[in-house]
């Protein structure tokens, strides 16, 4: 019954139906990722699309202001040539025109003031400011600095000041609006998108959305991100009335590239609640198994109580009847054994009584035991190396790991062939090899070997070499392992256990 078989292919089974859910839960996620990626693409595509559309649209309603801009500036002219003309009015001209121009100027501001420049009256201004004095004083500053006066010599004198029209201000206020308006929109609009709108240098920041003020406040930072978005999108160049060429640098949303390493997050999370998972279950299992060797072995112990006793008792009559010698000293040895094998189950745990023994007795004494008890066929050799030999060992416990070690062997060599056991110091450790010239264990089960259920054998539990290491192991705080197999001619198990 090869237990390790049958769970070796569940574990199979249950990694492949992880890996399957696994596969589709990232495929699932992967998609969804992919669709939103697209649509958030898509939107940035139409949004700067649409910052192209509208930074055309500025510029053409640039070209119409400038246009109305002539148009003012036209009429100023012209009505600061009727005032220069009906100040020196040629001989025998109709001023009736000139007249016509001067009052049909709705637009332009005029201030008035006599010789002894004290205001006369006001043309154009807003209506909430005509009995402004400091309004209209400020105004009068402007307009000396922009447009030389109109001086009338006669009558008085009369001076007037003329500034630009009052449409074409609205004009040029508008138009600082309509940019203002469109930089901040620009931005703003782009939702999740990072943004930063630099001037012609590159070097002076606009205005910025969605990117960290460490970046925007270092310039070696700043260039360094720039160069990352360019490389994501090709900066929009934009033509800014009054202002001049301007770059708009984007680049994915903060989402986009969350959702780009979503698929690697939710893997790596899966990774950990798995591993958490098969730690916290092998775990449980290990305790399990514990519980159910600890109770085999104490009951075992138990159930062979009665008639080790009661063999003791036979073989005590068989001597008292006058059965040779020899024959009650062999029962002897059988059932001493039994006594010590009863012994080692009940010592299963519990924290063995270690003792310091020289191990190449030990080794010795249950070399000797098992040799007149195996095939003939089977040749033994020990080898016992010079050194300190001694280490603190459970005597039953220890020879039941070398009996497993040589019933394995004889196994594994179908009852004929040599076995060897090496003893000796190499470094802090005291190290036994036990050696066959069986068939071999394939160099991908060397570790498999020790695990419960593993067996090659037709009939068994697969529990020997488990246990085996379980006893070194645990017990001894020593190592076991295979050293050498090689298929074909022989295995080497070696146990290393710390000298004292």
């Amino acid at each position: 019954m090869n237990l390790y078989s049958n769970k070796q292919r569940w574990k199979l089974f249950v990694l492949a139906s992880a890996l399957i859910i696994i596969g589709i839960t990232l495929w699932y996620s992967n998609d969804i990722a992919q669709k939103i990626r697209a649509e958030e693409q898509l939107k940035v595509k139409l949004w700067s699309e649409a910052i192209q559309k509208r930074a055309e649209l500025v510029s053409y309603t640039q070209s119409l202001f400038e246009s109305l801009k002539e148009e003012e500036n036209n009429k100023a002219d012209l009505l600061v040539q009727a005032y220069d003309i009906l100040n020196d009015p040629p001989e025998e001209m109709d001023l009736t025109f000139v007249s016509k121009v001067m009052w049909s100027n709705k637009t332009i501001p005029l201030l008035y003031y006599n010789s002894k420049d004290s205001l006369l009256f006001t043309m154009n201004l807003p209506p909430e400011k005509k009995d402004n004095r400091s309004y209209i004083d400020s105004l009068k500053q402007e307009m000396m600095t922009r447009n030389e006066p109109i001086v009338f010599t006669e009558g008085g004198g009369v001076i007037i000041y003329y500034n630009e029209s009052r449409r074409f201000s609205e004009l040029k206020a508008v138009m600082r609006d309509l940019i203002n308006s469109f930089i901040s929109e620009t931005v703003i609009n782009s939702a999740s998108v990072p943004v930063i709108l630099v001037d012609s240098t590159k070097n002076k920041i606009v205005r910025a959305q969605r990117v960290e003020e460490a970046v925007l406040n270092d310039s070696t930072l700043l260039a360094k991100r720039l160069a990352r978005m360019a490389q994501a999108n090709p900066p929009i160049q934009i033509d800014l009335p009054e202002d001049g060429i301007h770059y708009i640098y984007y680049e994915d949303s903060v989402l986009l590239t969350q959702l780009q390493y979503f698929p690697v997050a939710q893997l790596v999370l899966i990774g950990v609640f798995l591993i958490v998972a098969y730690l916290i279950f092998s775990t449980f299992r290990k305790a399990e198994q514990n519980q159910v060797w600890v109770g085999m072995a104490k009951e075992t112990a138990h159930q062979l109580g009665t008639p080790l006793s009661s063999l003791m008792a036979w073989v005590s009559l068989l001597e008292a009847q006058g059965v040779e010698a020899s024959t009650i000293s062999e029962l002897n040895k059988d059932v001493d054994r039994l006594g010590m094998i009863t012994d080692r189950f009940s010592k299963i745990g519990s924290k063995p009584d270690l003792q310091l023994l020289n191990i190449a007795d030990v080794v010795q004494e249950h070399y000797d035991y098992l040799k007149t008890r195996i095939s003939k066929k089977v040749s033994f050799e020990m080898i016992t190396q010079e050194g300190n030999l001694s280490a603190l060992v459970s005597a039953p416990l220890f020879g039941w790991v070398l009996e497993n070690l040589v019933k394995n062997a004889v196994d594994a060599m179908e009852g004929e062939g040599e076995l060897k056991v090496d003893i000796g110091v190499e470094g802090a450790f005291i190290f036994i090899d036990v050696s066959d010239s069986g068939k071999g264990i394939h160099k991908a089960k060397h570790k498999t070997v020790f695990q419960p259920g593993f067996t090659t054998k037709k009939r068994g539990w697969g529990l020997g070499l488990s246990l085996t290491k379980r006893i070194i192991e645990q017990y001894h705080g020593g190592k076991i392992f295979v050293k050498r197999s090689e298929l074909g001619k022989g295995t080497t198990f070696r146990i290393l256990l710390k000298s004292i």
